[in-house]
């Protein structure tokens, strides 16, 4: 019987449990498409948090099928260098990272896709084959295939929003021919052992859309391709598939969203499936891993909650996640922010006040943008005192957000305070003015 925690592989991609982080926008990446320290750090905290494999949020194979701001970019040769910095900061963290790429430039216009000629399409099936070499360079453990939730692949298998009536339209052998085709450029131009996974939605949960039905013919057509493993899905980002109310009638009888459709997968695909949607306890992971009903548990937002959620199942505390699903989570994404759980910002009431600030800039090896904040204001402290008092505290601020446990807090006319002032005062003199002498 399989387990949550034991070792797996998918084409040759050593894995440590059964837990995916699916792919989640983070808003962290450049203008350009480059990937940021922050980015980063936050996914190595996922790692170190217990995920087996984090996929990214899903990087443009092209400048046209940017679909974000602040996304992630694998549309150039030149994003190979900090591509780099991030997947071997995963993986001196023990963690395993596949990069999603897509298109989403022409996200639901079907005007814009009747404009595609066939060369277009071709070109865009070239572009997915040409990101995923940069990512094999840029030493990600596999690649992944958006063609989920009306990004443009997918929009393509759906008849709702493919009125096409050439070989990219109608019987739904011709509405996968992008995705067939871009599947099968990406393994010709990637290692043969190199994991190429692809998301995938179940149905469109929507009138006319792409049905359960198609969805596994695509999915045996994407096994007959060379896909290592199929992320199982549904409905439309900006759509009322998307809604809380279909959501609710679907986990009456389920804790997975698509529960029912991915029995229907693993009675006819071979591959593993990696089921995600609506998974927020580890009773539910282990019955549908279990229970065969799919060999991977992927979530989004509850990562976003509790970054070492896996680590505390695995520990012993087995209480369900704490996301509650509210998806408040993305709402600084689009400012370059990232994203975080307000919830538990909530929790976490604000304890310094400051009443004045100065920015003092940082030299190197702090990057640009970097200063030492200085204020003095009040703060509580249950370890001085349960009331407010006067502090003087330093932190570092890096492109205008404060980091975390940064800097401490000196009780003004406290006796620690004036230690450290002295102290300072001491060092700077035996720094430039020569040793002590005694």
């Amino acid at each position: 019987m399989p387990e949550l925690f034991e070792p797996t592989q998918i084409n040759g991609m050593q894995l440590r449990n059964r837990f995916v982080r699916s792919a989640t926008w983070t808003g962290l990446a450049t203008g350009k498409g480059e990937c940021t320290k922050e980015l980063a750090d936050l996914l190595v905290r996922l790692s170190k948090g217990g995920v087996g494999l984090i996929i990214t949020g899903h990087a443009y194979v092209r400048e046209d099928g940017k679909s974000s701001l602040f996304q992630l970019g694998a549309h150039s040769d030149s994003l190979i260098p900090t591509m780099l910095d991030m997947t071997r900061a995963i993986h001196e963290s023990g963690g395993k990272i596949v990069l999603q790429l897509g298109f989403g430039g022409m996200y639901l216009s079907t005007t814009r896709m009747m404009g595609l000629s066939p060369d277009d399409i071709r070109g865009i099936v070239t572009a997915f084959a040409e990101a995923a070499r940069r990512a094999e360079q840029a030493e990600f453990d596999g690649v992944q295939v958006l063609a989920a939730h009306g990004f443009l692949l997918s929009q393509f298998l759906s008849t709702r929003y493919n009125p096409r009536t050439d070989e990219y339209g109608g019987p739904v052998e011709n509405r996968a021919r992008p995705t067939i085709h871009a599947l099968r450029a990406i393994r010709g131009a990637v290692s043969d052992t190199y994991p190429v996974l692809l998301k995938l939605n179940c149905s469109d949960f929507v009138d006319g859309g792409f049905t359960l039905e198609d969805s596994v013919k695509v999915a045996i057509m994407l096994e007959d391709a060379g896909v290592d493993a199929i992320e199982v899905s549904g409905g439309f980002m900006s759509h009322l598939s998307q809604q809380e109310g279909l959501k609710s009638e679907i986990a009456q009888e389920s804790d997975a969203y698509f529960e029912r459709e991915a029995q229907v997968f693993k009675s006819q695909v071979r591959v593993p499936i990696v089921l995600v949607g609506g998974i927020r306890s580890y009773d539910a992971s282990r019955r549908l891993v279990e229970d065969g009903i799919a060999d991977y548990i992927s979530m989004c937002r509850p990562f976003i909650r509790e970054p070492d959620l896996i680590n505390r199942w695995q520990s012993g505390d087995l209480r369900n996640s704490a996301c509650t699903s509210c998806t408040h989570c993305f709402d600084s994404a689009g400012k370059g922010e990232g994203i975080s759980c307000i919830q538990e910002r909530a929790e976490k009431p604000q304890r310094f006040f400051p009443s004045v600030s100065e920015l003092v800039p940082a030299s190197p090896p702090y990057p640009p943008d970097t200063f030492y904040k200085v204020s003095v204001g009040l703060e509580a402290s249950e370890v001085w005192d349960p009331n407010y008092v006067p502090v003087v505290k330093i932190e570092i601020v890096i492109n205008s957000q404060v980091q975390e446990n940064c800097g401490p807090s000196f009780p003004v006319n406290s006796d620690d305070y004036q230690r450290v002032f002295q102290l300072v005062q001491k060092l700077l003199g035996r720094e430039y003015c020569g040793p002590e002498t005694t």
